[in-house]
């Protein structure tokens, strides 16, 4: 079996990116992004780039960085609320922009993984999202209703963060940080993974494997990522004891793990951050 191991996010992404190529990057918001692997793309220096996310970070974090450089020509993406500069460039004419319901474009990544060219949904019909798509009319419950065919993406590189990954590639993503690594990591031609633990086949039990290593063709240690968080909320009210909210909400997940129930959602005390978990 080839080693999949890189020494660094520079060195996984040597002799795989170039001008001009189109990437899909995991993450929604700064939650499960690659942080590594992102920072050495805007290092190497590599441009004209189609970068197909979510979203494109923040200002001066994330894909925010490449953005700066101008090493973005093109977004493909569903949200951009968060970043002045990404607004500013697509409204000065200086950054094209795909404007993707957040479901289609999940669904495009996962279509594409799995070797599906389109498919047809209602999203978007009467709308700019379907202006020069093809429109068919699909009978159900004897009712017509028209659909929108969406081409899927199969994007030349994939830049993936998992949490935990085995030598052969099999990947663990952490709560909400899957979001849409596992579709981005299938879609790609070449997926490269920034995790925070690497361990030995076997280590990881089946069941908590979920993407297989067919898919991943490189990985890199990123044992400290920032995790930064992209909106801080707090309250001016008197602070809360923060440790044993943080315990609480601990206990509070491992119990649903264990018995595998769906989580009640804590209570946020006064002055502790929304910070999303597994970020």
């Amino acid at each position: 079996m080839a080693n999949k191991i890189y020494p660094s996010a520079d060195a996984a992404l040597k002799g795989v990116v170039a001008d001009g190529q189109t990437l899909a990057v995991g993450g929604f918001g700064l939650c499960g992004i690659p942080e590594a692997l992102i920072d050495a793309l805007h290092d190497s220096g590599v441009k004209n780039l189609t970068c197909i996310s979510n979203n494109a970070g923040v200002d001066g974090f994330g894909l925010g960085k490449l953005l700066d450089t101008r090493q973005i020509k093109k977004m493909v993406a569903s949200y951009v609320g968060e970043n002045k500069e990404f607004e500013r460039q697509y409204l000065a004419g200086e950054l094209e922009l795909e404007f993707t319901p957040q479901g289609t474009l999940a669904e495009k990544l996962r279509a594409g993984g799995a070797g599906i060219p389109a498919f047809f949904t209602k999203t978007g019909v009467g709308t700019l999202v379907a202006e020069g798509k093809e429109l068919r009319e699909f009978i159900t419950d004897g009712v017509s209703e028209t659909y929108v065919m969406e081409h899927s993406l199969v994007p030349d590189v994939a830049l993936v963060k998992a949490y935990v990954a085995d030598t052969s590639g099999n990947l663990r993503f952490r709560l909400t940080a899957r979001n849409f690594n596992p579709a981005v990591a299938m879609a790609g031609k070449i997926c490269i993974v920034e995790v925070e633990k690497i361990v030995e086949v076997g280590e990881l039990a089946p069941d908590d494997i979920h993407l297989p290593g067919i898919y991943v063709h490189r990985i890199v240690l990123n044992a400290t990522p920032e995790k930064r968080i992209e909106k801080r909320t707090v309250s001016a009210a008197a602070p809360a004891d923060v440790a044993a909210a943080k315990e609480e909400a601990k206990a509070v997940i491992a119990h649903a793990a264990a018995v595998g129930a769906e989580m009640p959602v804590p209570v946020v005390p006064a002055g502790t951050s929304n910070k999303k978990e597994g970020a």
